[in-house]
């Protein structure tokens, strides 16, 4: 672009260099300087058409040798300025500003069509490439009065008799009587069916670089890779026209890797994570997915592109116990449900451990040792700059602490997440009866870490050693707390049958879709409803950590054994393409009516 802009400049003024390389670039050569040369690679795609149609004998050679595609860019990007002597080059610059296009389709015909003798005989490509460099920089304009240029290939290859010139005027006369019935009508619907190609070449070879680059990230096969990737694909160009609250350009940027060019909004990403996401949750479907999109959203652009999407999606399908029970535990913390937290908790953690680090240089105040502490240093920041590059992997044991509030957001997901199973029964006493452990071991660590502010602690107890009564007030408020949030079973007693019998409202369990017990709750725990129940508060010291959640999980056979099961997306994704079909018909059905009532 830079070689063309010069000569317009130096022709002309800087505004009317502008409004030629305008019209350049909008209506004569559309889409050529792009990151991807599209329009060039559309022309390439018309300019072989033409040779099979006027050079048959040659096209066939030339597509062997994969010529065509490789000196077409060249010629058309610079307009061959860059292939050609300035004054020469200058005079097709002027041609084709009056005749557009058609006029460096016909030279390039014709410079073609002069050496084909020569070009039928070559072997490989750098000798067809050699030929038509010295034809090309032997075209002169013989009415000009600078001094020649030197021939660079003439120069470059041997031989005794100097190349012939060219004169450029010749040339253009022979391209408009050889190939003068080329049509603009006809080379513009070349151009529309070519685009359609190259378009679809460029994106399946998008598409071929996404799978090879996820495949040995994620555990999806090929198939399921390449299924998820036109999904997610169609439901960004659908949200770049309906629906959304963003524009195309900010969800689509071509310069970005292919693995992060397309990206969707939280509207689009709901759709997506109903239709396709093995933890079907009823009505918590929409937050479970918001706290989701908002965890894979790492940069807090409130978009995310194809990457996070298909990597949170392979941890809930082909995740093991681990790690499908890490990002439902991580669902229920911060950045899912604060990201500003989480950031600041980021950046502090980072700001201890690298004073920590550094704080382990050796201190000396001899010459020597300080021209080694330098040393020392500055492959300490080598180091440092390397582990950065390196991907982090997170353990669990750097997930932070669950509260409270976290702790009973995360049994309002459990409960809606169990309520299509067959096993719904097993699971729910299941979760009942971690839920009640875990509860207990909050309470214990509690009073560990308040005691521990006053006189160094002893190690903590087991779960279940602590005394009569304790507990009570922490499992009475996290059940209040739920029933705030409606997660009384369906089967309550009514209002008569709770007033004979206070312990038998006590007894429903915190995520219990049916008569189960809390039965660490104690028997003199009273749990009210009304206002009592609403003016209930959260325990601030109260915590948990994700190995206590992992180790109370696994006592129940039930849990297990969901979390285990394999799961196939392959049905989820041929719903979601039959309900793409049935879209786009009703779609095509209104487009069809509104025309009719138009006309």
């Amino acid at each position: 672009m830079n070689i063309v802009t010069s000569v317009l400049l130096l022709y002309g003024t800087e505004e009317e260099a502008f409004w030629l390389l305008v019209a350049l670039c909008e209506r004569m050569l559309p889409d050529y300087y792009n990151t991807r040369v599209v329009g060039a690679l559309v022309d390439q795609g018309v300019f072989e058409e033409l040779t099979r149609a006027f050079l048959p004998p040659l096209y066939d050679h030339m597509q062997a040798l994969g010529v065509i595609t490789t000196i077409s860019l060249s010629w058309f990007l610079t307009l061959f300025l860059s292939v050609m002597p300035f004054d020469s080059a200058v005079l097709l610059v002027d041609c084709f500003f009056y005749e557009g296009i058609k006029l460096i389709f016909q030279v390039a015909l014709a410079v073609l069509h002069d050496n084909m003798d020569a070009l039928l005989v070559c072997s490989d490509e750098g000798e067809a490439m050699t030929i038509l460099g010295r034809y090309l920089d032997n075209v002169v304009n013989k009415q000009t009065v600078a001094p020649p240029t030197p021939h660079l290939h003439a120069l470059l290859t041997s031989g005794d008799d100097p190349p012939p010139e060219i004169d450029v005027f010749d040339l253009i006369k022979a391209s408009y009587e050889k190939f003068g019935s080329l049509r603009s009508d006809v080379i513009e619907q070349m151009r529309f069916k070519q685009r359609l190609k190259v378009i679809q070449s460029l994106e399946d070879t998008a598409k071929r670089s996404v799978v090879r680059a996820m495949m040995t990230e994620l555990a999806f096969s090929i198939e399921e890779l390449e299924e998820l990737y036109c999904l997610f694909k169609s439901k960004h160009m659908t949200s770049c026209y309906w629906g959304s609250s963003s524009s195309a350009a900010q969800r689509h940027d071509p310069s970005l890797p292919y693995l992060e060019q397309y990206r969707i909004d939280l509207v689009q990403f709901a759709q997506l994570f109903s239709a396709l996401s093995p933890w079907v949750c009823g009505s918590h479907t929409p937050t479970l997915s918001a706290r989701l999109f908002r965890l894979l959203d790492q940069n807090q652009d409130g978009l995310v592109n194809f990457k996070e999407f298909s990597t949170g999606l392979s941890g809930m399908y082909h995740g093991d116990l681990t790690e499908k029970l890490k990002l439902l535990f991580k669902l229920h913390l911060p950045p899912a449900l604060c990201a500003e937290e989480a950031e600041s908790a980021l950046e502090a953690t980072h700001f201890f451990t690298e004073d920590k680090l550094q704080g382990e240089e050796p201190k000396d105040g001899g010459e020597d040792v300080e021209e080694k502490k330098e040393v020392k240093d500055y492959r300490y920041y080598l180091r440092m700059w390397a582990k950065e590059k390196e991907p982090k992997r997170e353990t669990i044991k750097d997930l932070p602490r669950m509260n409270q509030e976290q702790f009973i957001e995360l049994c309002k997901t459990l409960y809606n997440m169990f309520s299509e199973e067959p096993s719904e029964q097993q699971l729910y006493h299941a979760i009942a009866t971690v839920a009640s452990l875990l509860l207990r071991i909050g309470e214990v660590g509690k009073k560990f870490g308040n005691g521990a502010k006053k006189v160094e602690a002893p190690p903590p107890a087991p779960p279940g050693m602590e005394g009569p009564g304790e507990g009570t007030s922490t499992d009475a408020q996290v059940c209040q707390a739920l029933a705030d949030a409606q997660l009384e079973p369906p089967a309550l007693l009514t209002s008569d049958e709770e007033t004979k019998d206070d312990t038998s409202v006590s007894s429903f369990s915190v995520v219990s879709s049916s008569s189960l017990q809390c039965e660490d709750i104690a028997d003199d725990t009273v749990l009210v409803s009304g206002e009592e129940r609403r003016g209930s508060t959260l325990d601030a010291d109260w915590s948990i950590t994700f190995e206590q959640v992992l180790a109370s999980l696994l006592t129940e056979p039930a849990l297990v054994e969901y979390f285990e099961r394999k799961m196939d997306i392959q049905a989820k994704m041929a719903a979601c393409k039959v309900q793409r079909a049935v879209e786009r018909q009703i779609s095509s059905a209104s487009d069809h009516e509104l025309s009719q009532h138009s006309s």
